[in-house]
């Protein structure tokens, strides 16, 4: 039986977000990117904007070049994030398995099993559709194939508006005609590889064997002789956090960008310290953490870690959280959010460790359960960790 795949994309996700805000904006030029910085990138943009020529990633000054009197709104991560969740929450009740990314208005949705209860994939995208517009006043485009790569391909054919159907066995015949930059996961090197052969369509592309790929493509000639066929056999992998438990997470948005190293390290002990104490009233421990640096020009950076032994104690997560802090903190703009993720979360030790009386790892843990004796009993700013105590203002 053939895979049931729905892809929805809301076309311009955060201006999307900021027009149902505001809807005097409508039908303007509008530009998503921080105010007030030299180095700022255009974020997102209106298709009235992209008609004129910007586009995502370019510099704001030369956005501002092309349109002296364009709207520029700041971004809101947290925002658009928050919007993503409550938009997740419609498509659970069609199915489990949904993937999506953080705040991009990009949802894929395997119904292939969902039939018996809500009809052809269709009829769930269309309810899927008239929910978003009901509830959110959002105008989803949407497309049905096979598999992920080819619906996804069937909506960028149709935005900023409208629906796709691609029917089992058409992925190839739909494919042919198209341009090679609407195929998912090409890459500009790639791109420009193709172009020297002057391969510009999938067709065109389609001529090569998989032999004649591994000569300029290596390693990723296998990848590209599928997807120029409409070849993905990749599950929609439920990556969404909406309902994973198995993390937790703090954010910390500083009134002003900054990229003073106390201002940080004590964003981050005040992050560690939220999670570690949810960590300990469920009595468990974190296995591995992830910080995401969100910058003033719209870009981000990450970095992981993982925790051995998986600790719920505050000084312990803090001191490896440090050279992770470090790790992604690799540009010189400033920052404007920061995010500290837990992952892979366990059960607390059961055991004591035999060996572990008076050493400094079980003075700690001492001296944290005491302090969250005293923050229960007289509240949380009864007593501070001197780190966050350093730098008066942020």
């Amino acid at each position: 039986m053939s895979r049931s795949i729905i892809h929805l994309n809301i076309a311009d996700f955060a201006v999307a977000v900021e027009n149902n805000i505001q809807p005097s904006l409508k039908g303007y030029p509008l530009v998503i990117a921080p105010l007030g910085k030299p180095r700022a990138v255009v974020y997102d943009m209106s298709d009235e904007a992209y008609k004129e020529g910007i586009r995502k990633g370019m510099a704001l000054a030369r956005a501002k070049r092309i349109n002296k009197k364009i709207k520029i709104l700041p971004p809101s991560f947290n925002r658009y994030e928050q919007v993503m969740k409550d938009l997740l929450k419609e498509t659970f009740a069609f199915t489990p398995l949904i993937e999506s990314g953080i705040s991009d208005g990009h949802i894929f949705l395997d119904v292939t099993g969902s039939g018996r209860l809500f009809g052809p994939s269709v009829d769930v995208a269309f309810k899927l559709k008239k929910a978003f517009k009901k509830t959110f006043n959002f105008d989803p485009i949407w497309a049905v194939a096979t598999n992920k790569l080819v619906a996804k391909v069937a909506t960028r054919v149709v935005k900023p508006v409208g629906e796709y159907i691609v029917a089992p066995g058409d992925e190839k015949a739909f494919l042919a005609p198209l341009p090679l930059n609407l195929l998912p996961g090409i890459i500009k090197k790639d791109l420009t590889k193709l172009f020297e052969f002057n391969l510009f369509f999938i067709s065109q592309a389609r001529v090569l064997t998989l032999e004649q790929l591994k000569i300029p493509f290596h390693f990723r000639a296998p990848l590209l002789y599928d997807w120029i066929r409409g070849i993905d056999p990749t599950p929609v992998t439920t990556s969404c956090n909406c309902k994973n438990l198995s993390i937790i997470r703090s954010d910390h948005e500083f009134s002003d960008d900054t990229n003073n190293a106390d201002l940080l390290k004590r964003a981050l002990y005040l992050m560690v310290e939220s999670i570690c104490k949810t960590l300990r009233n469920r009595k468990l421990t974190g296995g591995a953490t992830k910080i995401i640096l969100s910058y003033s020009d719209g870009l981000q950076s990450t970095s992981k870690l993982k925790l051995v032994p998986s600790t719920s104690n505050d000084m312990a997560m803090f001191k490896k959280c440090v050279p992770l802090l470090n790790k992604a903190w690799t540009r010189r703009v400033r920052i404007r959010h920061m995010r500290l993720i837990c992952e892979k979360i366990c059960q607390g030790a059961i055991q004591a460790d035999l060996f572990s009386v008076g050493n400094k790892e079980t003075k700690q843990a001492e001296l944290i359960l005491a302090m969250d004796k005293i923050h229960d009993k007289f509240g949380k700013n009864s007593i501070k960790a001197g780190l966050t105590m350093r730098v008066k203002n942020d």
